[in-house]
C-alpha cells in the first residue's frame, strides 16, 4: 500500500447531510435578505467554508449578514441533524476495512462536525482525528486544511489519499499534492456530479463505498507505478 493516510470530507462523504445542510444556509440566507433555494446553496457553496461563503454573499448584497448569522444556521442544521441525518450507506464498514490511519478534514465547525458524525455513529470511528476549516486561515478550495490535517497526523501530503464529494475540496486535495477519489453517492448528487468531480481532477469516481477498500489499494498501486 502506497499510502500513509486516508482524509475523509465528512458532509456527503460521511455524513448525507448536504442536503439538509443547504436548506438550513437557504433559509437563513432567505430571511436576510439573500433569496436563494436549496438547490441554488448547493451549487454555487458544495465545499466551501461557512466563512468563504459568506463573503460571497456579503460581497454581493453589498452589506455585512447580522453577526447572529452563523448561529442561527448551526441551530437550523442541528435541528434538522435531530431528525433526518443518517450515515451515507456502508461508510462504516469501509473504515472498519482500511487498515490505515484516518482522520477528517471538513469545511464545518467543530461543534457540527462532531454532532453530524454522533447523530450518524462514526464518531468513535475518527475520533479524535478531526479537523475543522476553522482552525486554518483559508478553506477549501484553498490546500491550507489538507496540509494541516497531514501535518498533526505526521504523513507526507504526497502519500495522503482524499475522499471527497466536491469540486472545491478535490482542488484544495490537489493543491496539497494528494491524490483524491471523488464521490458521487450522497443524496445531493445529480447526473452530472460524477463527471463534474472528474474534471476538477479525481483520479477516480465511485458511488458505492463498499468499493472504497479496493480503490484505495488500486489507486496505491497506480501511484507505485507512477513513482
Amino acid at each position: 500500500m502506497s499510502f500513509d493516510l486516508v482524509i475523509f470530507d465528512c458532509d456527503g462523504v460521511l455524513v448525507d447531510s448536504e442536503v439538509i445542510s443547504c436548506r438550513a444556509h437557504a433559509d437563513t440566507l432567505t430571511r436576510h435578505g439573500f433569496p436563494i433555494t436549496p438547490d441554488g446553496v448547493l451549487k454555487r457553496f458544495l465545499g466551501v467554508s461557512d466563512r468563504e461563503a459568506r463573503r460571497i454573499v456579503e460581497s454581493e448584497i453589498g452589506r455585512l449578514l447580522p453577526d447572529s448569522f452563523e448561529a442561527e444556521v448551526k441551530h437550523a442544521t442541528l435541528s434538522l441533524y435531530a431528525d433526518d441525518l443518517s450515515a451515507i450507506a456502508h461508510v462504516g464498514e469501509a473504515i472498519t476495512a482500511l487498515d490505515l490511519p484516518k482522520c477528517v478534514a471538513s469545511s464545518g465547525t467543530p461543534e457540527k462536525i462532531h454532532h453530524g458524525l454522533t447523530c450518524a455513529g462514526l464518531y468513535d470511528q475518527l475520533a479524535p482525528h478531526i479537523f475543522s476549516a476553522t482552525q486554518v486561515k483559508r478553506g477549501k478550495p484553498a490546500p491550507d486544511l489538507f496540509l494541516l490535517a497531514a501535518t498533526q497526523m505526521g504523513a507526507n501530503p504526497a502519500r495522503c489519499i482524499v475522499i471527497e464529494d466536491s469540486v472545491a475540496g478535490i482542488t484544495g486535495a490537489r493543491a496539497a499534492g494528494m491524490t483524491v477519489l471523488g464521490f458521487y453517492g450522497g443524496s445531493h448528487c445529480t447526473a452530472e456530479h460524477e463527471d463534474m468531480l472528474r474534471q476538477a481532477g479525481a483520479a477516480i469516481t465511485f458511488a458505492d463505498m463498499r468499493q472504497l477498500p479496493d480503490l484505495i489499494a488500486q489507486a496505491g498501486a497506480d501511484l507505485q507505478i507512477a513513482d
